[in-house]
């Protein structure tokens, strides 16, 4: 019996809500924790990347659970219920940190919710995949309804990709605005430092220190001033509201001036603070010594974090009643019982299928490319591109390649299935990344500064990306076909349990090597001072004697290069090394799976009789 458009919009409305929890995880928890929660890259790389080696024990055991569930409602939708609704709580416990916490306390906090993230998303992502042979026939139905989740998957990635940044930052204003726990704090004892910028935006080693500021309020949640130290600063200017007078001169986020700040205060209650201010070489011609300077600061780090907080939980309800409609509504109509064996033997099935192991490894090749990228790009936006509108040019940049995602699973798969196999699809998808990498790259190097020439190259990535994103379905649903007629079994759960394995293993392996880059070529994408000797205020004043003595607060030329060949050429080598794998490795042609498919109908005959 074919499937309806009920049975078809259930399961892709699942693949929705269930990648929308996964592109908020994947792509925005090392910037939470490290840019608004204060955890350092470092510590979060480490967090990551052990959270993905737990996973490599708990996503088999996992489909090894599945696979022996036995229930009226079937095996595969029980833990895809239980999975989502567990997820969608710790989803919302991870991005709701306490503020009141501060280093190991918030490491460990960090720790222990991304890991029960990554077991509770395998209770609900392995069942999902796993249903796709459960409820399918082989051959078209199955490749049209694993088209249809990696779709569908696609279009949540690109929801949360496009609006999380605008939307956070418009539920934190919301929030904050409404908030009883507003605390303002004047400050009347401020050391002010003017430091010059040349045109480049680089501190020249030239500063003022201002000898009667003015009043400076600073507005935050009361849980923000609970820690002794208390921190408050900014680069950019959409990452802080500000309005500063300088003189005769108003600058703010809401103005035609601006500026870039630092500000930090040990204790609010005392009214002293220091603060630094990056002025260019014209304004910082005209302010002396006795030049007044007064204003006010709304802290971004609150707005980001309540904002956070509360976008998280919206996507977390959504995600379970997504979830919920595909349970109500998809039926395992052909489910093949599989039968009780022991871990030890699970592990040997899964090796002795040379199909599918070398799949699992493409996929982590390939996804390690693509997150190494997904990682780092903001950074090249901000640091490379920069510019003071590069939040929105990333914006845009993330519009059009979620956009491109979306229309290559849904119209160029399709187009190209008509006249390529699968397998020529995917090299025809790895060639176009490859080439969109060395355009982004050649473009970077020609020091290309208009945002919208880089479609080009992301059309490249993207597409390819999208049309890769269904074939690693397609591929792993056909070695489970292959793995029966082989292994005498059918390990749908342990096979497609290896799916989201790899693919978070890929994450954290991407994360990592962000994390590194971030470190060795010495880009940041938050404040670049601490605390000395217990003192915030003390980490500015070095920080700011630091420029004064290096001259230049940019990045240089060799961080920039570091950072465009991680971004670019290390993907490539990936891309690379995946194709090689798949090429030596993959040898189910649509002639050897018509094979197989036959071969599988006899041997239900033959049990049936």
């Amino acid at each position: 019996m074919k499937l309806g458009f009920k049975e078809k919009a259930a399961y892709g409305i699942g693949a929705v809500g269930k990648d929308m929890v996964y592109m908020l995880s994947a792509t925005y928890i090392l910037y939470y924790y490290q840019d608004i929660m204060g955890v350092s890259a470092w510590a979060m790389g480490i967090i990551l990347l052990i959270a993905r080696v737990f996973d490599a024990f708990n996503d088999p055991l996992m489909g090894i659970v599945v696979a022996k569930t036995k229930t009226k409602w079937g095996k595969f939708r029980p833990w895809l219920f239980i999975g989502t609704l567990t997820n969608a709580v710790v989803l919302a416990a991870m991005f709701a940190a306490p503020p009141a916490l501060n280093g190991k306390g918030l490491v460990a906090y960090a720790a222990i919710t991304y890991i029960l993230w990554g077991i509770t998303y395998t209770m609900m992502d392995i069942p999902y995949w796993s249903m796709v042979p459960a409820f399918t026939e082989s051959g078209k139905e199955r490749e049209t309804m694993s088209a249809l989740g990696r779709t569908c998957a696609g279009v949540g990635s690109a929801i949360i990709t496009v609006v999380t940044m605008i939307v956070v930052v418009m539920l934190g204003n919301f929030i904050l605005g409404k908030s009883p726990n507003v605390q303002t704090s004047d400050f009347e004892e401020v050391e002010v430092y003017v430091l010059e910028l040349n045109e480049l935006g680089e501190t020249t080693g030239e500063y003022k220190i201002l000898s009667a500021p003015g009043k400076i309020t600073v507005s935050a949640d009361k849980n923000e001033w609970k820690n002794v130290m208390t921190f408050v600063a900014n680069s950019e200017k959409t990452n802080v509201k500000y309005e500063i007078t300088l003189g005769d001169t108003v600058f703010g986020t809401d103005q035609e001036n601006t500026l870039s700040l630092d500000f930090a205060a040990d204790d609010p209650s005392n009214g002293k603070a220091v603060m630094s201010l990056y002025v260019s070489s014209d304004v910082y011609k005209q302010i002396n010594e006795s030049t007044l300077v007064t204003g006010s600061i709304d802290s971004s780090k609150n707005v980001e974090r309540l904002g956070f907080k509360f976008f998280t939980i919206i996507v977390a309800i959504l995600f379970f009643v997504f979830t919920l409609i595909t349970c109500i509504f998809i039926k395992e109509k052909s489910t093949v019982d599989v039968k009780t064996a022991k871990i030890s033997d699970m592990f040997k099935a899964l090796l002795q299928n040379d199909q599918a192991m070398a799949i699992v490894i493409t996929i982590v090749l390939v996804n390690c490319a693509i997150y190494i990228t997904s990682n780092l790009i903001i950074y090249f936006f901000k640091y490379d591109l920069g510019g003071s509108d590069w939040q929105v040019n990333y914006t845009y940049f993330n519009m059009f390649g979620g956009g491109m995602q979306i229309l290559s699973m849904c119209v160029i798969f399709p187009i190209l299935r008509k006249f390529f196999n699968t397998r020529r699809i995917f090299y025809i998808c790895v060639n176009s990344a490859v080439f969109g990498y060395f355009v982004l790259l050649g473009f970077a190097i020609a020091g290309m500064r208009n945002a919208f020439a880089f479609f080009i190259p992301a059309f490249f990535i993207f597409a390819a990306v999208g049309v890769i994103n269904v074939l690693v379905t397609i591929f792993l649903a056909n070695t489970v076909d292959y793995g029966e007629i082989k292994n005498n079994r059918r390990d749908e759960s342990v096979i497609f349990s290896m799916q989201t394995f790899v693919v978070k293993l890929a994450s954290g392996i991407a994360a990592m090597v962000a994390a590194l880059a971030l470190s060795a070529f010495s880009i940041s994408n938050s404040g670049s001072y601490e605390a000395v000797d217990g003192s915030m205020m003390e980490g500015l004043r070095q920080y700011i004697m630091t420029l004064a003595e290096q001259g230049s607060t940019s990045l240089s030329d060799l961080s920039i290069m570091g950072l465009r060949l991680v971004m670019t050429a290390l993907p490539v080598a990936f891309l690379f090394f995946g194709t090689l794998r798949f090429r030596r490795g993959y040898k189910l042609t649509d002639e050897k799976l018509a094979e197989i498919n036959e071969q599988i109908k006899e041997k239900r005959l033959a049990e049936q009789a």
